[in-house]
């Protein structure tokens, strides 16, 4: 008699999550509104993040 090993195969969810990151230079009172300025620099594609700008990889499993 032929055994049959059969393995069950799971689907598991992977995030890939890339990590860019820039300093910029904002004039401002106090952290909030450097923060809110940065913010809004982003928002308004005054600040534009480029794979030059990558930094590291992660992957998370869900199950």
């Amino acid at each position: 008699m032929m055994k049959i090993d059969k393995k069950l195969k799971r689907v598991f969810q992977i995030e890939v999550v890339e990590t860019l990151s820039n300093i910029v230079e904002v004039n401002a009172e106090n952290e909030q509104e450097a923060l809110l300025k940065a913010q809004d620099m982003y928002r308004n594609e005054e600040v534009v993040l480029y794979p030059d700008d990558f930094i590291d990889t992660k992957f998370n499993i869900f199950e």
